[in-house]
């Protein structure tokens, strides 16, 4: 088997402060963030998105293949278009398709079919995932590596003072035909990026996050 080529890892980020103070410090940036359904319609340079996506771009992916796209909409006209296509499956959803028990959980959210939001916030960051890459060539967990970069790009965009949203209608494959998208890439969320409407309010159920002791285990 070849030897792969190795490369000093340098530079790398080194904090001037004991690792403990700088990770609660951005603990306490990011316990703040909320999904956020009222934004602003002030503008978000286009220089930012491309901060927040080459973020998203630096995640961790199987075998390196970065099986992403995001495709950034900012024309209003296509943003009403994806707001209509989102509310026609989102009524599907919310008449037909939920059932009792999911609509419960639903309920302390406040959660319907108006997607009104969708053309109110500047940017749409439309996320793909690629079942192949481009040059037809297999990809290896595409899934958890798309998860990974979207993950990077909400801290990136909290980190920013921008709200957002992972806005998943379902199906979603009328965003492929909207955006123009070849057949190996795949929807997987559309995530409103901008800022938060002056008296934004969010649901209070979705502010609790379970205790440590219940999401962490530690062996000795």
């Amino acid at each position: 088997m070849p030897k792969a080529r190795m490369i000093p890892y340098a530079p790398r980020h080194v904090p001037d402060e004991p690792a403990e103070r700088v990770a609660a410090r951005f603990y306490d940036v990011m316990r703040l963030r909320r999904s956020v359904r009222m934004f602003s319609d002030r503008p978000v340079p286009r220089g930012v998105i491309e901060a927040l996506v080459r973020t998203a771009g630096s995640a961790p992916s199987g075998a390196n293949k970065q099986p992403w796209r995001f495709v950034c909409v900012g024309d209003p006209a296509l943003k009403r278009e994806i707001r209509l296509g989102a509310e026609a499956e989102e009524r599907e959803f919310y008449q037909r398709r939920a059932g009792e028990r999911w609509l419960a959980d639903l309920e302390p959210l406040g959660t319907d079919d108006d997607k009104s939001f969708l053309e109110v916030a500047p940017w749409l960051v439309v996320v793909f995932k690629l079942v192949r890459d481009d040059d037809g060539s297999q990809v290896y967990y595409p899934e958890e590596s798309v998860g990974l970069a979207v993950g990077m790009l909400l801290a990136a965009a909290q980190h920013a003072g921008l709200a957002t949203l992972t806005h998943t209608p379902s199906p979603m494959r009328f965003l492929a035909g909207l955006l123009g998208r070849p057949d190996h890439e795949r929807p997987y969320l559309l995530i409103p990026v901008g800022y938060p409407a002056d008296g934004c309010v969010v649901p209070e159920a979705a502010t609790r996050r379970k205790p440590l002791e219940q999401v962490m285990v530690v062996h000795p």
